[in-house]
């Protein structure tokens, strides 16, 4: 019988007394918690499902916050919360939303770093490490990386290095033979040669690096793994502890499907399915969009391949499209840098490459784009998916940074659709066009239909649509936002106002033409779904600098916005049509 009271636990201090069963109902209850929270709102379910055991070990073995510990992705860090003074977040429906998703500082002296991403946990440790070695210090540092994650290039960067540290450096390997989806590349071979010897395969990739190297078979068994760590405590030179769990534990429906209960929104716990009412009314989406377009095409375009950093649920590649796809679908695991780089390749070889990139992640192949893609003016498609406001909210996870970083690279041509005809017509083009790299965002928020708007045969060059004449004040609407001012002009209409509304199409180049014919007017507006420094609305102000016009450009704030309400942040972003209209009155005035 259960009886443990895990509203009790304030600290890792209050587990260091348990015994070997206290400890395992200690499990039981820190799952029962977690599954209830999880179901009813939403989150990282199996990754945190399958460490509950291993983050128990951890911090009863190690002495933690003194000894630290950086956890990777920190999808895997709900159970270090509930250990760490925050366990009324996962025990109390009322304190749900209390914490975040991921590690955070500013929660608790435990958390390190605030980590949304992938695979730079045993770099940050490293840093640590060498630190510690600076100052004379004697504490553990240990990073926490899954398998998943392996496949970042900046973890090899971080295995590379602190392989060469010579002291204390802990990594535990978290394998529970998944990432998002399955794994792809080649070190998932290594691992499962390791997994199917126990640990003992002479090929081994951590040796071959400089770590010594120790393996558990059950990493969800307590004793074990509280064994294991202890071995490793106070050890003086850099090692790693290879763990095989099973992502998803206790929850059958996640066991069965991880791909599906990576994350989730609120669930059936008996049955698995959907309880999210947003999710059942969606009729359709840009990514089921996105992903039957290309495969109607690849079955006569051989060389058509639709490339996916480890995320393939985002851009609408189910395991069944996936397969329907074949070898023209190509995951090459969480690696932007490695998608970018082998789209140049691919283009460059003949191929019709299509990356598909959620905006968040796509930042880490920054210089892939300027160098491999754009400076090589290589004709490849890149897709860009929750690159909005109306997408992931959380801090470390922001998609609306991308327009001004991708806007100002030199020859890399950003299209910005306005609905769904606009975006599979842009797509369409982009797939057969050999003239240069392009970027296409999809919208934000739910699917737009448009049928009026103006469908071109070439998107190559920047051609601006007037899609309301009008004097006096133009509304220059990007991508989401075309609507938005749209409505806008419909307004001042009944104020006696008469609006012109552009849709310029694309962000990385001024259709000169078109905004000349605008010179005599009193007022520009332009709102865009990203910040505003550095993005299009600015190159419309600087445009017409030395002119009488004035310019407003709406936009977001340059601000790690978190956990915000995109309803309330378009209304005091004025990103709404009230708030353009009001603007607009109130300049002229």
């Amino acid at each position: 019988m259960n009886t443990i009271d895990i509203s009790a636990i304030k600290s890792p201090s209050d587990i260091r007394q348990m015994d070997e069963k206290q400890l395992k109902d200690l499990a039981v209850a820190m799952r029962k918690a977690l599954l209830e929270k999880l179901s009813a709102h939403g989150g990282h379910v199996g990754p945190n499902l399958g460490m509950i055991e291993a983050i128990i070990a951890l911090h009863y073995v190690f002495n933690t916050p003194e000894d630290k510990i950086v956890f990777d992705v920190s999808h895997q860090t709900y159970p270090h919360k509930m250990l760490t003074g925050r366990m009324q977040a996962f025990a109390d429906p009322t304190h749900y939303d209390d914490v975040t998703g991921y590690t955070n500082p500013q929660e608790s002296d435990y958390d390190l770093f605030s980590l949304g991403h992938t695979s730079s946990a045993v770099s940050l440790a490293s840093g640590l490490a060498k630190a510690r070695d600076l100052k004379g210090g004697k504490e553990n540092v240990i990073a926490v990386i899954g398998d998943g994650s392996l496949s970042g290039g900046v973890a090899f960067e971080g295995l590379d290095y602190g392989a060469t540290l010579g002291t204390n450096f802990i990594v535990i390997v978290n394998d529970n033979d998944m990432s998002i989806a399955e794994n792809h590349g080649g070190i998932y071979t290594n691992l499962r040669m390791l997994r199917d010897t126990n640990g003992a395969a002479d090929n081994n990739l951590f040796r071959a690096m400089g770590f010594a190297y120790r393996y558990v078979h059950y990493g969800n068994d307590i004793p074990s793994l509280i064994n294991m760590f202890r071995s490793v405590k106070d050890i003086n030179y850099p090692i790693v502890v290879h763990i095989n769990t099973m992502k998803g534990m206790g929850l059958p429906v996640a066991e069965a499907d991880k791909e599906k209960f990576h994350y989730s929104a609120p669930f059936d716990l008996k049955t698995g399915e959907s309880c999210s009412p947003a999710a059942a009314s969606m009729s359709e989406s840009y990514d089921d969009l996105f992903a039957n377009q290309l495969l109607a095409r690849m079955k006569d375009i051989p060389e058509l391949v639709v490339i996916s950093a480890g995320t393939p649920g985002a851009i609408g590649f189910s395991p069944a499209r996936r397969k329907e796809a074949g070898s023209q679908y190509v995951d090459v695991g969480i690696a932007e840098q490695q998608a970018v780089a082998m789209a140049s390749g691919l283009a460059k070889g003949g191929a019709r490459p299509v990356v598909a990139l959620a905006s968040t992640f796509l930042q880490r192949a920054y210089d892939q784009f300027s160098q491999d893609i754009a400076l090589n003016h290589q004709p490849a498609t890149f897709v860009v998916f929750y690159g909005s406001m109306f997408g992931l909210n959380d801090e470390t996870h922001l998609g609306f940074f991308d327009l001004g970083l991708l806007s100002n690279i030199p020859d890399l041509l950003v299209l910005t659709p306005t609905c769904k005809e606009e975006f599979l017509a842009m797509l369409r083009w982009s797939e057969d066009q050999r003239k240069k790299p392009v970027v296409i965002r999809v919208p934000g928020g739910a699917v737009h239909s448009d049928s009026k708007i103006t469908i071109l045969k070439d998107y190559s060059c920047p051609l601006y649509e007037i899609v309301r004449k009008g004097s006096r004040v133009a509304l220059i609407g990007v991508g989401t936002f075309l609507p938005v001012m749209q409505q806008a002009a419909e307004n001042l209409a009944q104020k006696g106002l008469d609006p012109m509304v552009i849709n310029p199409r694309e962000v990385s180049t001024l259709d000169t033409a078109c905004l000349d014919s605008i010179k005599d007017f009193e007022l520009i507006v332009t709102a865009e779904d990203g910040i505003i420094d550095g993005g299009f609305g600015q190159k419309v102000a600087s445009y017409f600098g030395d002119t009488h016009i004035k310019v407003i450009n709406l936009g977001l704030p340059k601000e790690f916005l978190n956990r915000y309400n995109a309803v309330e942040l378009q209304r005091e972003c004025n990103l709404n049509p009230d708030g353009v209209t009001n603007i607009v009155l109130s300049t002229l005035k």
